[in-house]
């Protein structure tokens, strides 16, 4: 059976999904994160940060899920972090920005931070995509104030951003020889 692959590429949709996993080993641990977060049995495409295109609906994970098939190439935001340290905590995100605007691309981005929590993650990873949407709409901005701060120089250049975000963190456990491993990720569906 031959298969047509159709360019260009462009997401028709999006979802987002989590998860972490336990392991003897970083490989282990990371592919129990995958199975948790629902993208286990794919074969992931890795992309640093995206455009979330014009008109690209998000859905549920499970809306998501129902219309992948085991052993798809899916491409993803995939954000992860691992550790073995013990009681260390491990925390991964991924961020999206996007204007009420049908026409206006959005972005996604992600970020993974160890000894912080997971709502630091997410606000990195938020803060990360609103700033770069910014700058492909050309908003002048100063990088050096948070996000909230910012938020009113958008507004004043007639821009509603809007913005959210989604983490995974946990706790390593006391046993220096198990690895713990989170999983956040953006799926877009073509």
């Amino acid at each position: 059976m031959q298969t047509t692959l159709n360019l260009p590429l462009i997401p028709s949709e999006v979802f987002f999904t989590r998860g972490w996993g336990n392991g003897r080993s970083k490989d282990i641990s990371r592919r129990l994160a995958l199975r948790a977060a629902g993208i286990g049995d794919y074969n992931i495409v890795n992309v640093d940060d995206a455009i979330l295109p014009p008109k690209c609906k998000v859905i549920s994970r499970f809306a998501g899920l129902s219309k992948l098939r085991r052993g798809e190439f899916i491409f993803c935001v995939l954000s992860c972090s691992s550790d073995s340290e013990p009681n260390r905590l491990v925390s991964s995100a991924v961020g999206w920005a996007w204007t009420p605007d049908t026409e206006q691309d959005g972005f996604v981005s992600r970020c993974a931070l160890n000894g912080q929590t997971g709502i630091k993650t997410g606000d990195e990873a938020e803060d990360l995509a609103a700033t770069m949407l910014a700058s492909n709409l050309g908003i002048e901005f100063d990088p050096e104030k948070a996000w909230r701060e910012r938020e009113e120089t958008y507004q004043a250049a007639g821009q509603d951003i809007r913005t959210s975000r989604l983490f995974q963190s946990r706790r390593c456990g006391p046993d220096k020889n198990i690895w713990t491993t989170v999983v956040t990720a953006a799926v877009f569906l073509m």
